[in-house]
């Protein structure tokens, strides 16, 4: 007998943490059992291949809504294939309408609704025991005591290449609408003990990122507090932990831990959605929204912690002016990353089953993403499409930051109207059409500073070439009029960055250049961009970045 769990990431550097799970329920089984995960980058016929070369009796597949599609598509040849194979699905996307997932691919054996922990086990034993038919298709697990879920990778260290997923509690306490958290109630912390015990195997491993899924880290915040600083005692200097943040509810004990953490020991995301109260009571998501600023803006200042920051668009009573003022503020934040996300209409959630009372219309496929509804049209809808995919290109993406923050000073408009301003014109020249290179969108930038009158003037032009410096790879700029003092520097013991290599060897991994502006003051620290009165050299450690992706820079 064997049995293959396996799914579609994302992305080759995420993991499935279900079927780690399920892997570790399945007890005195757990040898019929073997993990295989693709990418939805694969195409079918090198997955579909892959399955059958392997010659499972019961294939597994875990379910959301990015692979659903061609999860059905691979089932359905599968069993073309091989009819006796048994298929099973269990995950999200099939825990909410199993009847009519089974009425359209009638080739699924299984269903398993909701948490797997306790009835995967079971199954897998009638399959052992060569039972051909389960007595029913649709079978339902009960949410698990903590005591009786098994840590995920008991068995086999995680992938150093991938993202490392973990858990210290399941469950939400808050209700939001458009929330599949918010279906099943109650939260189940994991006991501290266990939690320190798991972190401890991942910091002896010195795994690259370990990522909370917990929906919210710090419901419990004096745990929350607890956890970070332990992971601060016993920080390896390699291993990062990205926690999601309810940002009214960060404790002064939690800042604490965030000022004193190493640069880079956390990330933190924290969902904001929108700046309204009327949009969020909606949802039934009650914020403390100048709470949530002051924490933010705390964080930040500290400079040693990468923050992220979440907009939903296509809410309640959210109009698209509503909407670019949500976005002002949150931008004024300046995060580190500013995702301009779009309402899902998720099966299971509230705000799906009273969809007719703020007359949404969503795209009937999954991700069941929002098209229009009363108070935002779907042009508006494509218009913050528009101005999501210049945010990524440009804002969240490192070596843009200190010019897009000139050019919106000096141009007189809101973030917000930059930001469509600057979408229109990128449709309009057809960049959209292509796959654009760092060295295009810079280009792009210019001809967009000289189109809109915003003028390139020689302050601008050393903002561009310093924010394009600050992510080069080494050797890629040097004034060579600046050697041998840069070589001089790098000797010393202030520019060193590398004790015992020779100065030849240090330039080598460096990046250097003069200006006649201020630019990396403001960087920093937003100060009035004037000239120097003289040229200041600048030295670029791309080795070394900091919690926005720039790499250190140092004047000699």
């Amino acid at each position: 007998m064997k049995i293959l769990l396996t799914t579609l990431n994302t992305k080759y550097i995420h993991s499935n943490l279900a079927l780690k799970y399920l892997y570790e329920s399945a007890g005195i089984y757990r040898d019929l059992l073997e993990i295989k995960e693709f990418t939805i980058n694969n195409d079918d016929m090198s997955v579909y291949m892959e399955i059958m070369r392997g010659g499972y009796d019961a294939v597994c597949f875990s379910c959301y809504i990015w692979n659903i599609s061609r999860i059905e598509g691979l089932i359905k040849d599968i069993k073309r294939s091989d009819p006796e194979i048994k298929i099973i699905v269990g995950g999200p996307e099939v825990s909410y309408d199993s009847e009519e997932l089974l009425n359209r691919v009638p080739e699924i054996d299984l269903v398993i609704r909701g948490e797997g922990d306790k009835v995967f086990c079971g199954v897998v034993e009638m399959l052992a025991e060569g039972v051909r038919d389960f007595g029913e298709r649709i079978i339902t697990g009960s949410p698990a005591e903590p005591d009786a879920i098994s840590f995920p990778y008991t068995s086999s260290d995680p992938d150093p290449d991938k993202i490392v997923y973990y858990e210290s509690a399941r469950g939400c306490p808050y209700s939001c609408s458009f929330c599949l958290s918010s279906v099943s109630r109650g939260v189940r912390l994991f006991p501290m003990e266990r939690v320190k015990k798991e972190l401890e195997y991942f910091l002896e491993r010195k795994v690259r990122q370990v990522k909370f899924v917990d929906r919210t880290f710090n419901v419990d915040t004096e745990r929350a507090a607890e956890i970070m600083k332990f992971l601060i005692e016993n920080d390896n200097g390699v291993t990062n932990f990205h926690f999601e943040l309810c940002g009214d509810r960060i404790s002064d004990e939690m800042l604490e831990a965030f000022e004193t953490a190493r640069e880079g020991l956390f990330q933190v995301e924290i969902g904001v959605q929108s700046a309204h109260d009327r949009v969020l009571e909606a949802c039934r998501r009650k914020v403390d929204f100048e709470k949530l600023k002051k924490n933010t803006l705390k964080i930040l200042s500290g400079r040693n912690v990468h923050v992220h920051l979440d907009l939903i668009a296509g809410l309640p009573y959210e109009t698209f002016a509503d909407f670019g003022d949500s976005f002002n503020q949150v931008y004024e934040l300046g995060p580190d990353d500013l995702q301009l996300g779009f309402l899902k209409l998720l099966k299971g959630t509230e705000i799906r089953n009273r969809a007719d009372e703020h007359g949404y219309i969503f795209r009937e496929r999954e991700p069941y993403e929002v098209i229009s509804n009363k108070y935002i049209s779907a042009e508006e809808i494509i218009r913050l499409k528009m101005i999501e995919n210049v945010l990524e290109l440009y804002y969240n993406k490192p070596g843009f930051r200190s010019t897009l923050k000139y050019m919106i000073e000096s141009s007189g408009k809101t973030p917000f109207e930059f930001y469509e301003d600057l979408a229109v014109f990128y449709y309009e020249e057809g960049y959209h059409a292509a796959s654009q290179s760092k060295n295009g969108l810079y280009d792009i930038l210019r001809k967009y500073i000289e189109k809109s009158g915003c003028g390139l003037n020689e302050g601008l032009k050393e903002l561009l070439l310093y924010d394009r410096i600050s992510v080069a790879s080494p050797s890629s700029f040097s004034d060579r009029e600046y050697s041998d003092r840069v070589h001089e520097y790098l000797r010393s013991d202030s520019g060193g960055e590398g004790e015992g290599n020779s100065s030849k060897v240090l330039i080598k991994k460096v990046n250097y250049m003069a200006f006649e502006y201020n630019v990396d003051e403001f960087a920093a620290y937003g100060t009035e961009l004037r000239k120097t009165g003289g040229k200041r050299l600048l030295v670029f450690y791309p080795g070394i970045k900091d919690a926005g992706g720039r790499a250190l820079c140092r004047r000699i």
